[in-house]
């Protein structure tokens, strides 16, 4: 039987790359992380302990020894590893440039060196910034980051795709605004922690409800990821797609009243802004028409799932630090 090629997930115990993780394994793909546990140590990936082809490095992307250790025999490399959000960027803008930006080029350079076929970058459609009326941004849009997250993730696409040019096989997928259940669960994200404060009993105090963004499922991001990995080159080399639906463009207005179909009792006070530097709606049919992908969950499907998942008592403490970035 011919062995299957190596990918290596940066990131891989996160959010999305535990996910990722789970997805390629179970596609027979030989899968190895490399993650530096920066919140703590989380049994995202128990799961994929023992199973055939995973394997597990502890390490910072950063550091130029355990990244090529970590590229070794690798065919193609999902970058996920990243400060992940506005807040966390904005509380250490230098470790947000050196991780996100410092440390993608550099896996880029030995990417080439160590003759690596494929480069997967995540990014994010935050990097639209502020639309203009009711235009929906694809990704031929002029971008407009308005945060140090965005403007990392802006200038790495950027080096990502010049590397391409070089013959490394490279692609960026902007992924909208995640949200659903994952092995490493966060509650610092739109739809999560609105649904958690409310099935809690909190009142959930809502800033600027009439700003657009744009949702996709954890387990959605993570097909786009391997839809991409097993595509022919010349559908994704070079190219970017964002990853989501058009018909998930909400208004926080909405997904409270999608809550509150759901918990009729649930106290909610709006406070209205009107000025919000990130309001845009995302066009989502590239990825389909080029790749056949489409989204699986809506945000309702992802409500209810959060709402089985903290009835069920297996979080004993849902507000806790470990579930935030």
């Amino acid at each position: 039987m011919t062995k299957r090629p190596l990918t290596l997930v940066t990131g891989g115990a996160g959010y999305v790359g535990s996910l990722v993780v789970d997805e390629l394994l179970s596609h027979g793909a030989p899968v190895r992380v490399l993650d530096t546990l920066l919140h703590g140590s989380v049994p995202s990936l128990l799961g994929a302990w023992g199973r055939p082809g995973f394997e597990f490095i502890r390490g910072d992307v950063r550091d130029p020894e355990i990244r090529r250790a970590a590229l070794a025999d690798v065919d193609a490399v999902v970058h996920l590893a990243a400060i992940v959000g506005d807040p966390a960027c904005a509380r250490d803008p230098d470790l947000a440039r050196s991780v996100n930006l410092d440390a993608t080029r550099a896996l880029l350079w030995d990417c080439e060196e160590l003759g690596v076929r494929r480069v997967v970058f995540a990014s994010t459609c935050s990097n639209y910034g502020k639309m203009p009326g009711d235009v929906v941004a694809t990704e031929d849009f002029d971008l407009r980051p308005v945060s140090l997250y965005a403007e990392t993730k802006v200038a790495a696409e950027l080096d990502v795709l010049a590397k391409g040019r070089n013959g490394l096989e490279t692609c960026c997928l902007r992924f909208a605004t995640v949200y659903g259940s994952s092995p490493r669960m966060r509650f610092d994200l739109t739809v999560n922690e609105f649904t958690r404060d409310l099935v809690l009993g909190e009142e959930l105090v809502v800033y600027g409800e009439q700003f657009w963004r744009p949702y996709v499922h954890v387990r959605d991001a993570a097909r786009a990821v391997a839809a991409v990995l097993e595509a022919p080159r010349d559908a994704v080399d070079g190219e970017v797609f964002n990853v989501g639906s058009t018909d998930e463009n909400y208004r926080k207005l909405d997904i409270v009243e999608l809550l509150q179909e759901r918990l009729p009792d649930a106290r909610v006070r709006y406070v209205h802004k009107d000025e919000d530097p990130r309001d845009y709606r995302v066009a989502f049919e590239k990825i389909d028409m080029t790749l056949g992908y489409r989204s699986r969950y809506t945000v309702g499907d992802g409500i209810d799932e959060v709402m089985a998942l903290l009835r069920s008592g297996i979080l004993d403490e849902p507000a806790a630090q470990v579930y935030r970035n």
